[in-house]
């Protein structure tokens, strides 16, 4: 069984003299010596550094008080994620489907060993509570790989105690700059273990990557290129909804807040660039693509909806005063909640694991690596992306105008969220050409997300009714008092009415910013 631990924690350069007094830190009582632990770990990637690549870390360690395999995700400077699953012969399950993604059906390999005496004091207030792990870490790193060579330092890592106050850090830090200790040039000890062991490193000077003969960018290249044309900067937004889908997919698998959301963002806003700029990218090849993004969106998006509507129903439960809530309301909104989540995050995770899931995958790698650029796509962007962005602003102002025109009731529901569907892609649209285009792309980016806003209002408050109903048989079908429902139903249709109300006006400021 996995576990995931927070690490907070800094990591200094050290020359060997040891750990500097920390007595002094406020708010340390004592430093207790925990002696030395002996750690042996052998760190694993694809032959191609992907793991590297995406700033992750696989080892096996053994030694210390968890032994073990570690995986370890960036969350933020100086924070990460380390899941830990128990010591074995293989890569545990559990780990090997978080990094899928970006292993794919690569071979996973040993890249580095590295073998520390880590010599460890703990930091305790005049409570004895522990506030945080220093460590004297001496490093022998071997290659496994290529000429295999070894590397040899010494540092020192302060690691701040669970649930402690990561201010806690600046005062240590403190300290140890005061006593003549920098903090380290490397992120990781793999990270300076793979650069210091890297063969010919002594006489290998840094060059710029090479163009290759038929005058690409070099492999790895792309993220350092100066968007030029319109194909640039639609390629440039692909790929990071690319990069987004595959980053995001441990963070699914994890559950982790908002994950499925940001995945699903991402299929759309490729999905919608595949429309916007059809005369940038050959519609023959990003169709098909699109239907395979529009089924993943779908498959994130039963989790997702669910979710956001247990949410919106549960804040309207609890805003109710009490004589209005009769029967057993919660209990009967928690049954269907269940009865309509269970099972999924098991088959959203099949889903990630099945083999359509990872076709996709390597499509969508072939479509940036080889995009399908029509002669358009040369153009220049002041022209070819302001162009796409008119074209889908006209169409967002024709829907919504529609849906105002119409009465009240399902089909000005149906109008409404067209529009926001189409308000979404003009959003995304302006995104893309907003590096090129500038502040007229961003107020677009602005205002369509305000109006998107607006119109998500409406369509929850729709999709929230249909639910109510349904609530308000089953309870009907049970013996139950129907009335609670009605009464949210009520005022979710108020909501309603109050967003439409407010559309007029808010469309005509759109309007008279547009046509500035």
């Amino acid at each position: 069984m996995a576990e995931t631990k927070r690490e907070i924690e800094r990591k200094y350069e050290s020359d060997d003299g040891g750990l500097p007094d920390l007595t002094g830190v406020t708010g340390v009582a004592a430093v207790l010596d925990k002696g030395v632990a002996e750690l042996d770990a052998t760190y694993y990637d694809t032959a191609d550094a992907r793991l590297l690549a995406a700033s992750l870390t696989l080892r096996r360690r053994t030694g210390g008080s968890d032994a073990g395999w570690h995986l370890k995700f960036p969350v933020a400077p100086g924070v990460r994620d380390e899941i830990r699953a128990p010591l074995s012969d293989t890569l545990p399950r559990a780990l090997a489907g978080l990094i899928r993604s970006h292993v794919r059906d690569a071979e996973l390999a040993p890249v580095v060993r590295l073998r520390s005496a880590r010599d460890v004091r703990h930091l305790v207030d005049d409570e004895g509570r522990l506030l945080a792990e220093v460590s004297v870490d001496t490093v022998r790193a071997d290659r496994l790989t290529g000429d295999g060579g070894s590397a040899r330092w010494t540092e020192i890592e302060v690691e701040l105690a669970d649930g402690g106050d990561p201010d806690f850090l600046d005062k240590v830090d403190k300290r140890l700059r005061k006593a003549g200790v920098r903090p380290s040039g490397s992120a990781s000890k793999l990270a300076r273990a793979i650069a210091e062991t890297e063969p010919g490193r002594k006489r290998r000077a840094k060059t710029k990557p090479k163009a290759r003969q038929d005058g690409k960018p070099a492999a790895g290249a792309n993220a350092s290129i100066t968007p030029v044309t319109a194909g640039d900067h639609v390629l440039v937004f692909l790929r990071a909804q690319r990069a987004a889908i595959i980053g995001l997919d441990p963070a699914v698998r994890r559950d982790l807040p908002r994950s499925v959301h940001r995945m699903r963002v991402a299929t759309r806003r490729m999905r919608s660039a595949f429309r916007s700029h059809a005369k940038v990218l050959d519609r023959t090849v990003t169709d098909p693509i699109g239907e395979e993004l529009k089924w993943l969106a779908g498959e994130l998006g039963v989790d997702r909806d669910q979710e956001v509507l247990t949410d919106r129903l549960t804040a309207a439960l609890d805003a109710l005063p009490r004589p209005l809530v009769t029967g057993p309301v919660r209990n009967r909104l928690r049954a269907w909640a269940r009865a309509h989540g269970d099972g999924s995050r098991g088959r959203l995770v099949a889903v990630l694991d099945g083999e359509r899931y990872l076709a996709l995958l390597a499509t969508l790698d072939r479509l940036v690596d080889e995009p399908p650029l029509l002669p358009a796509a040369a153009g220049a962007p002041e022209k070819v992306l302001a162009k796409a962005v008119r074209k889908d602003f006209g169409q967002v102002a024709a829907l919504v105008e529609e849906a105002l025109e119409q009465p009240p009731g399902a089909g000005r529901d149906l109008a409404l969220h067209d529009a926001r569907k189409k308000v979404k892609r003009t959003r995304y649209c302006a995104e893309t050409a907003a590096p090129a285009l500038g502040g007229p792309a961003a107020d677009l980016v602005r205002l369509m997300k305000s109006l998107q806003g607006l119109l998500g209002d409406h369509q929850d408050s729709v999709m929230t009714r249909e639910a109510l109903c349904d609530l308000a048989a089953r309870a009907h079908a049970a013996g139950e008092s129907a009335f609670t429902y009605g009464v949210l139903y009520a005022r979710e249709e108020r909501r309603a009415e109050l967003v439409e109300a407010a559309l007029p006006e808010a469309w005509e400021s759109i309007g008279a910013a547009m046509a500035v």
